[in-house]
């Protein structure tokens, strides 16, 4: 079985995660350096940075809400362009991060020598192993830590955002004059020197994609994902241009080009109403707390990396270990070692710009890989964000960066061919014998009459199966009115598929022979699933407008042979399902023939529904989720006030819905005008919540009744 991440992370941890990951040099270091190459403008660069991201962050949300997996931009380089790619991309990405990792944890160490005489990178050490033990616990304890990170860093730059413009514009101290001055001449170098300024702060941002790499983890990834990301990106680029406008207008520009702790210098002239040196102190402190925030957030992420590549066979399989806290061990003393190494041995000059230029080329294959995705017609690849104006967007993604690329110089695009010799030459005498995969890029060439990698859409199911239904997939609905026959009798294939085609000619107005034509003339297409025991049958009609259900359990093994000859399946056979949508919404049956699977997959699950005799029973158990709950009208309980009473009368939860009554060994729906009587069940659907205080008002009392029955 494939190694699990829990799923632990929210939209806030989301948030948390990618905010943390980018306060730190951007905004402590790196802006009095930046305007080097374009003067007072600076802060224009870096709000054009944000902007200019945007492509690459629509199609990374896409991508990675269609595939939320562990390793990042590694697993869709490796899934879109195959292993290849994936090993150069993943290997270049781990390296990039943990270099911005070591830089932003140095950080802590130059700051800390501020307040006490300790060496710089012995505090730099001791920070990497707390946040090595942090990581150990878990992504949930980690990003735990990362939350109250960023909620102090926020308070203390949005204090000196509004304290620094505040005195901008009211102060007499500052004045037009003065202010021309600071921004005389806005372009110290051109528009050539805005582009190298742009690519030289794109770094600041990278935090931004580093979510991805945890994007295993995140609960509901294809909102929260999506979400996180875009939140992140309005408050971080605000917050950046503000804040170097702020430090561009209240330090002189020679000093300023050589400040390397600009918002500190910035603050000694703001914060008045404060004690003397208490802002200063402030955003030391705050800085202190970015290149932690930035630390935690690039081990957590960095270490994904080495994870996925060791459980996909491209790095060795013990990096895919998984400890019993839920997080990758092994990979996580990896990643902790090598940012330790990088601490000792290498200064901090030239790190930024390997970085950008590295992930600079990231962008444009990730860009690339949505415009394959899309072109590969693989159903089973369902993203639940769509990125906007496809494939414009992403090939402006793809011409900035290779613009940005250029503008960054020759040094960095060395080492960036260097990363990609390494990756080639470990592919190569490495992992080509171990993987047996290709990419979806493979599934393009297949239109063209070329191979495709059948393997790729198995594994894009497996991934749709687990990331579950998409809200407004009517699932439970179908299953509510779903027909279920159980045959007690022998019986054979022929009678069963004249059962579910009979159903579905009534139901759907369908033709007999058209549907039996649907599931058996196209079984290349795998219209017929086969698992232990049961058959699964779906198909798609133009003509159908919801989804439909028929199920049929026999008490003794289905006899006969099977319709089809050029199909195969182990006997005996005693579960049929069979699931019919509309042909206009093929992601949708997708999802809900994976839902049906994954149920139909539970250990024991034939001789679980053979000893159901109820309808009620069998429809509970697909159901089985924190959405509904079973309530028996009994008297002298809390729920004898129902009884006797029309459905309409009862007070309940709008959130509700009364989907079936079971009475007499008989089930059917009710409506308003149901009146229930002693002992019949019902099974009640809605939202979490308001099922949990169904459960706890009506149902409370059977839970204190056993304890008290233990007791005595």
């Amino acid at each position: 079985m494939r190694n699990k991440l829990k799923k632990d992370l929210g939209l806030f941890d989301v948030f948390a995660i990618s905010t943390g990951a980018m306060f730190s040099s951007g905004f402590f270091l790196l802006p009095g350096i930046a305007s080097h190459y374009t003067g007072p403008s600076v802060f224009l660069a870096y709000l054009l940075a944000g902007v200019l991201i945007l492509p690459t962050m629509f199609s990374i949300a896409e991508i990675s809400t269609a595939l939320p997996r562990s390793g990042g931009a590694y697993f869709f380089l490796d899934r879109s362009l195959g292993p290849l790619m994936g090993t150069i991309g993943g290997l270049g990405t781990y390296f990039a991060l943990m270099l911005k990792t070591a830089f932003a944890i140095i950080g802590i160490g130059a700051y800390a020598a501020i307040f006490w005489e300790v060496p710089t990178k012995i505090v730099a050490i001791v920070a990497t192993l707390f946040f090595m033990a942090l990581n150990l616990v878990g992504a949930k304890k980690t990003s735990a830590f990362q939350k109250v990170f960023v909620i102090f860093l926020l308070v203390i730059l949005v204090g000196f955002i509004a304290d620094g413009l505040f005195s901008i514009f009211t102060s007499d101290t500052i004045t037009n004059e003065s202010i021309n001055k600071q921004f005389t001449p806005f372009f110290s170098n051109g528009f050539g020197g805005m582009f190298t300024t742009i690519g030289f702060v794109f770094v600041s941002y990278l935090g931004l994609t580093q979510i991805v790499s945890v994007a295993e983890e995140i609960k509901n990834p294809e909102r929260n994902i999506p979400l996180g990301m875009i939140l992140s990106l309005v408050v971080t680029g605000l917050i950046y241009g503000l804040g170097v406008f702020i430090m561009v207008t209240l330090i002189e520009p020679t000093a300023f080009a050589n400040e390397l702790a600009p918002a500190a210098t910035a603050a000694e002239q703001l914060f008045k109403w404060l004690p003397d040196n208490v802002g200063v102190l402030l955003m030391s402190v705050a800085a202190l707390a970015a290149f932690a925030s930035t630390g935690n957030a690039g081990l957590l992420s960095a270490s994904r990396y080495p994870f996925a590549m060791g459980r996909d066979k491209l790095f060795p399989a013990i990096l895919a270990k998984i400890g019993k806290k839920g997080s990758p061990v092994v990979a996580i003393f990896l990643t902790t070692a090598l940012i330790i190494v990088f601490i000792l041995v290498l200064s901090e000059e030239g790190i930024v710009k390997l970085a950008s230029t590295f992930q600079l080329l990231i962008f444009i294959f990730i860009n690339f890989s949505v415009i394959v995705f899309r072109k590969s017609k693989i159903e089973s690849y369902d993203p639940g964000y769509l990125s906007p104006l496809y494939p414009f967007m992403q090939v402006i993604g793809i011409v900035i960066s290779f613009i940005l690329i250029i503008y960054l110089g020759w040094m960095p695009i060395l080492f960036t061919s260097g990363i990609i010799v390494i990756g080639l030459l470990w592919y190569h005498f490495y992992s080509k014998g171990k993987v047996k995969r290709e990419g979806a890029i493979f599934h393009w060439f297949a239109l063209l009459g070329r191979h495709q990698y059948d393997e790729l859409e198995n594994e894009l199911m497996t991934i749709l199966k687990e990331k579950g239904l998409r809200e407004g997939d009517p699932f439970d609905e179908t299953v509510i009115k779903s027909k279920i026959k159980i045959i007690k009798d022998t019986t054979n294939f022929d009678n069963v598929l004249n059962i579910a085609s009979d159903y579905f000619c009534r139901e759907l107005d369908l033709n007999k022979e058209g549907v039996l034509h649907k599931f058996f003339q196209s079984i290349p297409d795998e219209s017929v699933i086969a698992l232990p025991g049961i058959l699964v049958f779906h198909a798609k009609f133009k003509s159908v407008t919801h989804p439909s259900m028929k199920i049929v359990i026999s008490k003794k093994p289905i006899e006969g042979a099977f319709p089809s000859e050029d199909y195969e399946f182990k006997k005996p056979i005693q579960i049929c399902a069979f699931l019919i949508n509309s042909d206009e919404n093929p992601k949708q049956q997708l999802r809900m023939l994976s839902r049906l699977l994954d149920i139909l997959e539970r250990e024991h699950i034939v001789k679980t529904l053979l000893k159901m005799n109820s309808h009620r029973e069998i429809k509970e158990f697909l159901l089985q989720n924190e959405r509904f709950v079973s309530i028996k009208l009994l008297e002298g309980t809390p729920q004898d006030t129902m009884i006797g009473k029309q459905l309409k009368e009862i007070q309940l939860p709008k959130d509700v819905l009364v989907a079936l009554v079971e009475r007499n060994d008989k089930t059917f729906t009710p409506n308003g005008s149901t009146v229930f009587l002693k002992d019949d069940v019902l099974t009640i659907l809605g939202e979490t919540k308001s099922i949990a205080k169904l459960y706890k008002e009506y149902m409370s009392y059977e839970i204190d009744k056993l304890d008290t029955e233990e007791t005595t």
